[in-house]
């Protein structure tokens, strides 16, 4: 039951990635940025610690993306009428993924300020 429930997880996990893909401008960016800025980060930091926090930073704000979708998918799928509840679960999601955002720049500025100021 274990390796096929792993199997479904992963089934599951990979129509999400897709669905996100073909249908979020927004992921299909921030996927790009990664795919860019992988490499640079596993070169640009220093220790294990550094690589580990410059690509985290960034697969941490594909995570919220992804969570980001999911609420806003969930919402609309209520109905199209405008709620105030709704509208804030949408906002709240949206400022995620800003937060998430600014400490990616963060991580990035500080690790890579350091590199070149030293």
């Amino acid at each position: 039951m274990g390796l096929a429930r792993i199997g479904r997880a992963a089934y599951y996990s990979a129509k999400g990635l897709r669905a996100a893909f073909a249908g979020e401008e927004a992921f299909r960016q921030e996927l790009l940025i990664v795919a860019v800025l992988t490499p640079a980060g596993l070169w640009l930091g220093r220790t294990a610690v550094e690589r580990a926090l410059l690509v985290g930073s960034l697969l941490l704000l594909l995570i919220v993306e992804l969570l980001n979708s999911a609420i806003e998918a969930a919402i609309d799928r209520i109905g199209p009428e405008r709620h105030e509840l709704s509208g804030r679960a949408k906002d709240m999601a949206s400022a995620a993924v800003f937060v998430a955002l600014v400490l990616a720049l963060s991580v990035w500025v500080l690790i890579a300020g350091a590199r070149w100021l030293s």
